[in-house]
């Protein structure tokens, strides 16, 4: 039985036949991590754009998602990339602060989309209309776009933590919950840049070092 093939570029198509000339997808990476920022972008690819390659982030090797990344940041219409830190997790909740980052790609985006496309959680008080669509980052081209733009972006700023904090592997979990990072924990306590709020995590051991700008 031949593979299911997906038409990545048939909600932008659509929507450009309805008159939508900028659809902007939107996307963030690191929600479940443990560890590091939640970082978000947005993303506007022109007509036309190859989607050779192109995918939800979580599917591609690394290599294919840094040459992703280099495609899509040169070619796209507009791109940005915001994110948040994990003091600003821990005090104002991780859901919320997800919600704020989206938008926050959506309006600083330098060239204003008339259309925005999110994978699974509806962003609302945006002012333009927008459409979440379920595990939208493997079906659309903008949104599987952003997400690699938000993974790649991640990764190289946990490859620069696992540098300050070589203890702990960030380099290969980029955070995440694996054995290997829960016994880092376990040994060292949490670094700066853990997730505070998160079960299992000890309280108390913040100082800040690890903070930057969300």
């Amino acid at each position: 039985m031949a593979a299911l093939t997906i038409d990545l570029g048939r909600y932008e198509r659509g929507l450009r036949e309805q008159g939508f000339s900028r659809v902007a997808g939107v996307d963030e990476a690191g929600r479940g991590a443990l560890a590091g920022p939640l970082v978000a972008a947005a993303v506007i690819l022109p007509e036309g754009f190859d989607l050779d390659g192109i995918a939800d982030s979580k599917v591609l090797t690394a290599n294919a998602r840094d040459e992703g990344y280099e495609r899509i940041v040169r070619d796209a219409i507009a791109w940005t990339v915001c994110r948040c830190t994990p003091t600003r997790i821990d005090r104002r909740g991780l859901h919320k602060m997800n919600l704020w980052l989206l938008r926050r790609c959506v309006t600083t985006l330098p060239v204003e989309p008339d259309y925005v496309l999110t994978d699974g959680f509806a962003v609302r008080r945006l002012p333009m209309p927008n459409l979440s669509i379920k595990k939208g980052d493997a079906v659309t081209a903008s949104v599987a776009a952003a997400s690699i733009v938000a993974k790649v972006t991640r990764d190289r700023m946990m490859d620069r933590y696992h540098r300050r904090f070589p203890a702990y592997g960030f380099d290969r979990n980029r955070g995440y919950g694996t054995k290997e990072h829960r016994d880092a924990i376990r040994e060292h306590g949490p670094s700066p840049i853990h997730r505070y709020s998160f079960k299992g995590l000890a309280t108390g051991y913040h100082d800040g070092d690890g903070e930057e700008d969300a």
